[in-house]
């Protein structure tokens, strides 16, 4: 009747504790693993074993998909799970195993080691006796593990010293799992001494650091969970071991010189690594010295290797992201028995466990980009652009006190023609990578100039899914160093020297284009400041088109400027600045829309192949074409023009309404915004010319502004009065504007003659109105904006 109430009470138990616990994360861990089990019986659990090892883990989704654990290979086994036993000629397990005390539980559980120092340490009496404990059980490998010095004393001094050892194991209260809180601490029966735990998402639970490999093994009178290391006691901080440990003097000291190891003295829960001495002797001398006279630079050194979280290594099963004090971020993870760190082994020695974290001794040096100087922010990809700034002397020019951009292009970027150009016309090339300030990706915006260190002003284009400057796009990796930020880039950056007219005029494949341009009057378009997108045909585009087809089309102005015009786009559009596979629409100067897309870095305009691009003018970009390009939805209502673009255009069907015309599009499109600037000037008068779109003769006056105050002279209060009468004028004659400020009569006037004549030699100024009293006029000049 006994055995039969242990075991109801045993299943209820386990039954009860199944329920509760199931939002905890080792509780989960185990459901997942009965689940991957289900075809080999009741209670079976699917464990992976790290394949020359004796590691069995209740494994994540990631880590069982994967079949390996720490990147090693794991072998599947199915095992009763926690709880349960086999029975003979039956599948799975069925039964649950008997309950016992805690005593007897260790040798249920496997722990016959424990067991029997329990046995000849007098514990034995405890633990079979009235009460409700916790044991954290050490494996019987895990004493085969233990340090043999440490193992032979507690051996020879069973009465206390190993007494005192499994008492630091136990807890005078039932904790299963779910009870087991991340960050908790726990009080041992042993001198009150510390045992902190931590229950990671990944369903390990440590203890001190020791991984439980067995839990929640209910007995009469508390619960048994194996582990596997033997717990030693715990009671400095991380601060105390650093001060204490010869082979961390130069952290010592570094975290002296930043202020932060009074941090790792205080209440927390901290991962360390820390760099041995050895670690910083590899440093270059340079570099160490550096960092360590820069206050800054050395606290985000030391904080760099610090985790505002405890991570123990045995919770550690594949790669994971952590934030660092320093706000940056490493990605420890393991390979095989080893710790790593953002992917290198480095680990010499792991989980020194203190009050407040835990230690793990590495032996290299992690310098975050925060503490390097911004040619050191370089990958592995850019040694082309950095190998180069150093060996042509401008690295020298980046002052550690100074603030810059490096605009660095990927390896590929700099074909070998380059890299055999003359050292002086390279070194220029590179001043065009180095900006005079720091600027970061989130503080560029479109339109913006840029100086670099060699004068030159670089545009910045931001779009939806890029952002560019000049011809060249950011690829993602920018990052930000101590004196600077580093950008990086698919090509290296050709600023723009000419004219989107002067580039044309001179490359002979755009002659005939460029001749059409100047029959519909659009080159000074072309020559002006602006922002443009123009597609341009080269000369093939125009093969078959005779003289006199040419002579026709010319004299159909309105249908010229609409075919030319439906080549050029307002804003600066680069190629590569397009999402790659996505129709962008662009509506044209004519009206029509181009459909952009770019495929394999191929810019596709109307689905016609852009044989090359991005070619940077200071007034635009230019798109190199061998089709000329022609709306779909634009009819055409004459025979022989129709005959004329059938001739050049094959790649879409031409639209023919009979007599239908193209519309006028004044050239008022291109005419900069004028705002008109009132300001006086001293001395002499200066004058400036002002184009506008339309011939018109008119003239403003304004009404006279009167102005009264009180002005200090000799100490004495003096009222002054001024009067000032605006005249606007537009002289007749195509495009001239000026405009001045009166404030009584003439002068100057041959020279406002002059400059007029000079601009329009036929046509002259209207004589100069003068105000009455013939005082002399002060004249503004009009600014443009």
């Amino acid at each position: 009747m006994k055995i039969f109430f242990l075991f109801t009470f045993s299943t209820f138990l386990l039954s009860a504790f199944e329920q509760a616990a199931a939002s905890a994360h080792y509780d989960k861990i185990l459901t997942h693993s009965r689940i991957r089990a289900r075809d080999q019986g009741p209670n079976v659990c699917a464990l992976q074993q790290v394949m020359g090892t004796k590691k069995k883990y209740f494994s994540t989704c990631r880590n069982w998909y994967q079949g390996a654990i720490c990147g090693k290979k794991a072998t599947v086994l199915y095992e009763c799970c926690p709880g349960y036993l086999k029975m003979d000629g039956t599948r799975g397990c069925p039964a649950v195993a008997p309950i016992d005390h805690v005593y007897g539980t260790l040798g249920i559980v496997g722990a016959t080691s424990t067991q029997q120092y329990s046995d000849i340490s007098r514990l034995r009496e405890e633990i079979e006796g009235r009460g409700s404990f916790t044991f954290f059980a050490p494996s019987n490998e895990a004493w085969e593990q233990l340090n043999s010095e440490i193992h032979k004393n507690l051996v020879d001094n069973v009465n206390i010293e190993l007494y005192n050892a499994l008492h630091h194991h136990m807890v005078n209260k039932r904790m299963l799992t779910k009870d087991l809180k991340n960050g908790m601490t726990l009080v041992s029966m042993y001198n009150d001494q510390k045992l902190l735990v931590n229950h990671y998402p990944n369903g390990v639970v440590t203890v001190n650091c020791a991984r439980i490999i067995h839990g929640n093994q209910i007995a009469t009178n508390g619960v048994v969970h194996v582990i596997d290391r033997v717990l030693t006691a715990v009671g400095n901080t991380i601060q105390d071991f650093i001060e204490v440990e010869d082979d961390l003097s130069s952290l010592r000291a570094a975290a002296i010189t930043s202020d932060v190891l009074d941090t790792l003295g205080r209440p927390g829960h901290y991962t360390l690594f820390a760099p041995t001495n050895e670690a910083f002797e590899r440093l270059p001398r340079g570099v160490l010295e550096r960092i360590m006279g820069d206050k800054v630079a050395s606290e985000a050194l030391v904080k760099f290797h610090i985790l505002n979280t405890l991570q123990c290594s045995e919770a550690i099963t594949g790669g994971a992201v952590y934030e660092t004090l320093e706000g940056n971020t490493v990605e420890v993870g393991c390979d095989g028995e080893s710790l790593t760190v953002n992917g290198v082994k480095m680990v010499k020695r792991k989980d020194i466990v203190t009050s407040n974290g835990v230690i793990h001794l590495i032996d290299e040096v992690l310098i975050p980009d925060s503490a390097k100087q911004v040619i050191e922010l370089g990958g592995a990809q850019q040694t082309t652009f950095t190998d180069l700034v150093a060996q042509l002397g401008l690295a020298s020019s980046l002052r550690p006190e100074g603030q810059y951009t490096l605009l660095a292009p990927l390896n590929g970027a700099f074909s070998d023609d380059t890299l055999r150009m003359d050292q002086r016309l390279l070194k220029t090339i590179l001043q065009n990578h180095i900006i005079k300030v720091k600027v970061g990706l989130n503080e560029l915006y479109n339109g913006q100039e840029l100086e670099t260190i060699g004068g030159k002003l670089l545009r910045v284009f931001v779009y939806r899914t890029a952002v560019c400057i000049e011809n060249s796009c950011m690829v993602r990796g920018s990052k930000e160093g101590r004196n600077g930020f580093i950008h990086i880039f698919r090509q290296i950056i050709n600023p723009a020297e000419k004219t989107l007219h002067e580039m044309l005029r001179n490359d002979k494949r755009f002659s005939v284009f460029l001749s059409l341009v100047k029959a519909a009057d659009l080159d000074d378009v072309l020559s002006r400041p602006g922002e443009w997108t123009l597609f341009v045909p080269t000369n093939d585009a125009f093969k078959g088109l005779t003289d006199d087809d040419k002579d026709i089309l010319i004299r159909d102005k309105n249908a010229l400027r609409n075919i030319l015009l439906y080549h050029l786009t307002q804003g600066v559009f680069i190629g590569s600045g397009f999402e790659p596979g996505v129709t962008n629409i662009l509506k044209t100067i004519q009206g029509g829309k181009l459909y952009l897309k770019t495929v394999n870095d191929t810019l596709l305009v109307n689905e016609l192949k852009s044989r090359e691009s991005d070619l940077m003018a200071t007034n635009g970009v230019i798109h190199v074409i061998d089709k000329l390009l022609y709306p779909a939805d634009l009819p055409v209502g004459n025979d022989q023009l129709l005959t004329i673009l059938k001739k050049l255009i094959k790649y879409i069907q031409i639209k023919f309404v009979r007599d239908s015309t193209f519309k006028e599009i004044p050239l008022t499109f291109y005419n900069p915004s004028v705002t008109q600037l009132t300001k006086l000037i001293e001395g002499e008068p200066e004058f400036k010319i002002v184009r506008e779109g339309e011939t018109v003769t008119k003239v403003i006056h304004g009404e006279p502004i009167i102005k009264t105050y009180t002005k200090i002279i000799d100490g004495r209060p003096v009222e002054v009065t001024e009067k000032k009468v605006t005249e606007e004028r537009i002289i007749q004659g195509p495009e001239i504007k000026y405009t001045r400020i009166t404030a009584g009569g003439s002068d100057n006037e041959e020279k406002l003659k002059k400059l007029l004549e000079e601009e329009a030699p036929v046509r002259k100024a209207q004589p100069t109105r003068r105000t009455q009293g013939g005082t002399a006029r002060r004249r503004t000049r009009l600014a443009n904006h």
